[in-house]
């Protein structure tokens, strides 16, 4: 299939869970970005747009969710993590409300906004909230799988996607799991943990490992919170190095998240963290961009043999 937008995936998914009458989405005056148009036109009975009010969207998906609805929330990354933060954490988390947050524009793709709106923060906001859910699929078919499965999630969750088109990893009738990784490639030498639209980056770069003599496994891991800790330290003692890949700060991401599990385990495997060293984003091509943040296959090719000396 011609490679498609996680936002498309989306606003596909919700038709699909249509027939379920108990979903609701709400949305910030941003339906046609988001993709939850789709929705608005064929259930507008169903359909609330909250408009420039981002607190009130939040606080109102929780007041549905008590009622007995199932709500789908979108808006861009940085307004769902960022601006709403206080009442995603005390009327939807702090409450355990099963709130379905759905945070499109994530990471730099909303690459000519800049800084302003590169959202590279919002895993390390989200998953330091107890009992919330963290998603970041890594193609369309991922994201809509998702999505699909979040209906069932009875407690807050939230899914970070990209803007753009992005490489197809997946198949559409592949299985997952929250909470599992998918491990896309077995390897010894080294083991590449991959999130969001950098799945498809270590792929290639594990392909250009491959012609090196460099044998390296790839995982997918589309579940920040709850992290598979068992695969994690699977490969912990079997690679002696693990790089994580994302495309967010290094702080307090998958990479931070994958630290916590391998310090004191007393595997001896070193993880090298790559992504958005400390800084803020910037305007510009996105291509540009993930080359700046030294966010590309080669990079992850080079950080390899750098640290393997091979």
């Amino acid at each position: 299939m011609a490679d498609k937008s996680m936002r498309e995936a989306y606003g596909d998914a919700l038709l699909e869970l249509a027939d379920d009458e108990t979903v609701v989405v709400l949305d910030a005056d941003l339906a046609k970005a988001t993709s939850s148009i789709n929705f608005a036109k064929n259930y507008p009975e169903r359909f609330f747009d909250m408009g420039i009010s981002e607190q009130n969207l939040m606080g109102t998906a929780a007041g549905m969710a008590v009622s007995g609805l199932k709500p789908y929330v979108s808006t861009f990354a940085m307004f769902a993590a960022g601006r709403a933060f206080e009442q995603v954490r005390n009327a939807i988390c702090y409450a355990k409300e099963g709130v379905r947050i759905v945070a499109t524009h994530a990471g730099l793709s909303p690459n000519a906004d800049g800084g302003s709106h590169e959202t590279i923060e919002d895993i390390a906001l989200m998953r330091v909230l107890p009992g919330m859910t963290v998603l970041s699929p890594c193609d369309y078919n991922q994201a809509k799988t998702m999505i699909k499965q979040m209906k069932d999630i009875k407690t807050p969750s939230y899914i970070r996607l990209s803007r753009h088109p992005v490489p197809t990893v997946t198949k559409p009738d592949a299985l997952l799991q929250i909470g599992v990784i998918d491990v896309l490639r077995d390897g010894a030498d080294v083991c590449i943990a991959a999130t969001g639209i950098m799945v498809a980056e270590a792929c290639s770069a594990a392909e250009q490992l491959k012609e090196k003599g460099i044998d390296a496994a790839v995982l997918n891991v589309h579940t920040i919170k709850p992290l598979d800790s068992e695969t994690i330290l699977r490969y912990a003692g079997k690679c002696p190095l693990m790089v994580t890949v994302e495309e967010h700060s290094v702080i307090g991401g998958l990479g931070s998240a994958i630290c916590e599990v391998t310090a004191g385990s007393g595997l001896g495997c070193r993880v090298s963290r790559m992504g958005i060293q400390d800084k803020f984003g910037q305007s510009g091509d996105l291509q540009e961009l993930m080359n700046a943040y030294e966010l590309t296959a080669s990079h992850i090719v080079s950080r390899v043999i750098q640290l393997t000396g091979r």
